[in-house]
């Protein structure tokens, strides 16, 4: 071969590495993503990452999987900057805030990385090629009717969740709110308040609560830490089991609260379907294929009843693979 003819081959060469896009895939070498969790450890994202993994092993994917130590968008920022110096192919992510992840997803779309949103949403649409999220609004009415079961009907209901501005317990909290303002003439619905996640505000919110409606019937807990401030209030006055309350989520502390009478039913999602289909469309994206804009998965209520049975065993979170 010429001098001229070696230079033009790799000049063509170079021109279809530089198509292959970040990661370097070009259709022939592994798919490479990584899934941002919003809290590394916590159960829900660790069933997750397993759904993730498997559904990854069996497309030949490699996977990494990292998150920050809180729930919290100046901690999950960075390791989102991190990921797109590594440059994969793909990430999904669990962005911790509607507003503050826009700008390091921007900037991961621009450097043509494929992004899924999995669990939590940002309020851009144009981040996220898939949005893959239990159906919140849903599960948030599923809350109301079973906590409308458990006060039979009537009196005083309370909502206490984390903050405002995360997209998974905003859509609960209307969800609820939808449901009993539609179907629960009995009930009277006095509101939510904010317990930042922490465990102490959650339980001065509740010993507040009871002060002022000492009729209190039920409190919908939009997740593990504000159930646990609750509960421990509820204990202390002598109430727990007396006020009703219905919390989400279902992994161990969350059933153990259930076995315990802190709570009388529980929401649980399907995160590790959350973590498969995710993976699914991360590959779907990369190779240019057809993705799915938006993907509601389902919602199950756990009750000391059917706790035990086999099916409902399948849908109890994790806290490894």
């Amino acid at each position: 071969m010429s001098k001229k003819a070696m230079a033009a081959l790799g000049a063509m060469l170079l021109v279809i590495t530089a198509c292959a896009g970040p990661g370097g895939d070009g259709g022939s070498g592994q798919i490479r993503v990584t899934l941002v969790q919003g809290l590394a450890g916590e159960e829900f994202y660790e069933t997750m990452a397993c759904g993730a993994r498997a559904r990854a092993g069996e497309l030949g994917v490699t996977l990494d999987v990292q998150g920050p130590q809180k729930f919290d968008p100046t901690l999950q920022t960075p390791i989102v900057n991190s990921v797109v110096a590594g440059r994969p192919d793909a990430i999904l992510v669990a962005p911790t805030d509607v507003k503050a992840m826009i700008a390091p997803l921007t900037q991961a779309k621009q450097q043509n990385i494929k992004i899924i949103l999995v669990d939590t949403v940002v309020e851009d649409p144009g981040i996220g090629l898939s949005r893959i999220s239990t159906d919140n609004v849903k599960g948030g009415a599923a809350a109301a009717k079973a906590l409308s079961e458990q006060i039979e009907g009537a009196g005083k209901v309370l909502v206490i969740s984390t903050d405002p501005g995360v997209s998974t317990v905003d859509a609960r909290i209307k969800g609820f709110e939808d449901e009993i303002k539609a179907s629960h003439p009995g009930i009277t619905y006095v509101g939510v308040q904010y317990s930042h996640n922490d465990v102490g505000e959650a339980s001065r919110i509740m010993n507040a609560a009871l002060a002022k409606d000492a009729d209190l019937a039920g409190v919908f807990a939009t997740n593990l830490n504000s159930a646990t401030g609750a509960g421990t209030a509820l204990q202390q006055a002598g109430k727990l089991g007396l006020v009703k309350m219905v919390g989400f989520d279902a992994g161990p502390a969350q059933v153990k609260q259930l076995r315990d009478g802190v709570v009388q039913a529980l929401i649980a999602q399907l995160p590790a379907d959350i973590g498969a289909k995710g993976v699914e469309q991360a590959v779907a994206a990369v190779r240019g294929q057809q993705v799915t804009p938006s993907i509601p998965t389902d919602a199950t209520i756990v009750t000391t009843e059917n706790v035990d049975q086999p099916e409902v065993g399948k849908v109890l979170y994790k806290a490894g693979c």
